[in-house]
């Protein structure tokens, strides 16, 4: 198994938490995984991406060009970008809150999620990013969810445990929009 992901969106979408959980959870489950970031010039707002890298073997180079498995799409800028890189028969996630165009490609699968909205109906917004990552377990089976929520603490410290109900079930959520 070796699944490539590319992660992006703009700041503060979470995009990196997404790849840091990922890459946290992998190695919590013993497997080989690399996340590589990339920030735009701003802080909040501006573009962000990861690259990363779950597998059973050994990860040769961090670096995803046209060879992902999967892309996790938060913003239309991003899936401009990114949605050429995905593989034939790859997997393409969509939040299609913030994204109203539809893929250009019939030769992917690809998953549309109201992110944004299962995370306000979950009472926090900011939980999109976990919305759209239980979307992503749920197909690709990169690691457990289970594993995710052990890695949250580890990733974020303690003083934000008090999220993780929150981020257990936008996770859930996520699963169950693209069952």
């Amino acid at each position: 198994m070796e699944e490539k992901v590319i992660v992006a969106g703009f700041g503060g979408q979470g995009v990196m938490a997404i790849g840091k959980l990922l890459a946290y959870a992998g190695m919590l489950e013993d497997k080989q995984v690399s996340w590589l970031p990339s920030y735009g010039p701003e802080m909040r707002g501006g573009t962000a991406n990861c690259d990363v890298i779950v597998s059973d073997r050994m990860v040769g180079s961090p670096i995803i060009t046209d060879d992902a498995t999967s892309a996790v799409i938060m913003n239309l800028p991003s899936l401009d970008k990114f949605e050429s890189h995905v593989v034939k028969d790859g997997n393409l996630f969509v939040n299609e809150s913030l994204i109203e165009r539809k893929s250009k490609r019939d030769d992917i699968k690809t998953y549309y999620i109201p992110a944004n909205e299962i995370a306000q109906k979950l009472g926090n917004a900011k939980a999109a990013n976990m919305v759209m990552l239980g979307a992503y377990l749920e197909i690709t089976k990169a690691v457990k969810p289970e594993t995710i929520i052990e890695a949250f603490t580890k990733v974020f410290g303690e003083d934000k445990a008090s999220f993780i109900p929150l981020n257990k079930e936008a996770l859930k959520k996520g699963a169950e929009h693209v069952r």
